[in-house]
């Protein structure tokens, strides 16, 4: 069966107009499965429930699966009755990342099967065997965990559980109670200005030497390479994989979605594909998790 191309939640705060933008792009792009919600900081408000509800109607009637994310650090009781009212609806799947999540679907007795989000950190087919039981039908592999690795819990895992993979954008290494883009302003964070709006891709961080370190994202850090795997298709094929998750980026989403879906179905090389993906790049790739390597490593795709 042909891998399907899934689009991971927008990780970034982004303009009301730019986020409609986006998603009326996604409805015209190849793909199969779009995520939606936020995921990082529930003070991003910029969209509310009523117009992430709007935009799953609009890229249903498209034709896309649609999941709704939920928050991977709950921390205030808002964030809770969006989590239980997230959970109660019944007209699309929940991605859960975390437990509370997960044991607010396990409780449902009507709904669409969840989806066990990366953050869960599932390592092993025992996890996943949990999971299933508590009503998941598929499961998105931590990015740190190795390809070979991956098969092997892929081949134990309970029958009938999708295994997704983040195969393009740049790794969520953390999540902290703490802001860092409000930290940097001298700002705290409820009191943050919406800094984050201000960084439509994260900010940058280096090294004292210059190099490239992380980039930041609000509570979230993530790497400053770009971990894409668009060369290892058939390997994550081979390992069982049968979603690739391509995250949303300022520039670009939708003609990486046309290269994962060409790639995917065979019509285009990897070795053309990463020829092609060069200038939608934002900084440099990585894929040193894949082979069991440092995470910031690039290691030559085996022919």
């Amino acid at each position: 069966m042909t891998m399907r191309v899934a689009l991971a939640p927008l990780a970034y705060y982004w303009p009301r107009q730019s986020v409609f933008d986006l998603y009326a792009e996604v409805a015209r792009a190849p793909v199969d499965v779009v995520y939606l919600g936020e995921t990082v900081c529930s003070r991003r408000h910029e969209l509310r429930w009523a117009d992430w509800l709007e935009i799953a109607a609009a890229l249903t009637a498209a034709g896309k699966e649609v999941v709704l994310s939920t928050l991977a650090l709950v921390e205030t009781e808002a964030d809770l009755r969006l989590l239980r009212k997230t959970a109660a609806q019944a007209d699309f799947r929940v991605e859960a990342n975390d437990m509370g999540a997960v044991h607010l679907l396990a409780q449902r007795t009507s709904g669409p099967a969840f989806v066990a989000g990366a953050t869960l950190n599932v390592f092993s087919p025992h996890t996943l065997t949990l999971l299933h039981a508590a009503g998941a039908s598929r499961w998105v592999a931590p990015a740190e965990m190795p390809g070979a690795t991956l098969a092997e819990v892929v081949r134990a895992a309970p029958a009938g559980i999708e295994t997704e993979v983040l195969a393009h954008g740049r790794l969520p290494l953390a999540y902290s109670a703490r802001c860092f883009t409000a930290r940097h302003y001298d700002l705290q964070k409820d009191q943050c200005d919406y800094r984050c709006l201000d960084h439509p891709d994260g900010m940058a961080l280096a090294t004292r030497e210059g190099q490239p370190f992380l980039h930041l994202n609000g509570v979230q850090t993530q790497s400053a390479g770009i971990y894409s795997l668009l060369p290892e298709l058939p390997a994550l094929a081979a390992a069982g994989v049968g979603l690739v998750r391509v995250s949303p980026q300022v520039a670009g989403t939708t003609e990486l979605l046309r290269l994962f879906r060409e790639c995917a179905d065979g019509a285009l090389d990897p070795d053309a594909a990463l020829d092609r993906m060069g200038p939608l790049l934002t900084a440099a790739r990585c894929n040193g998790f894949w082979y069991g390597r440092p995470g910031v490593d690039c290691v030559p795709t085996a022919a």
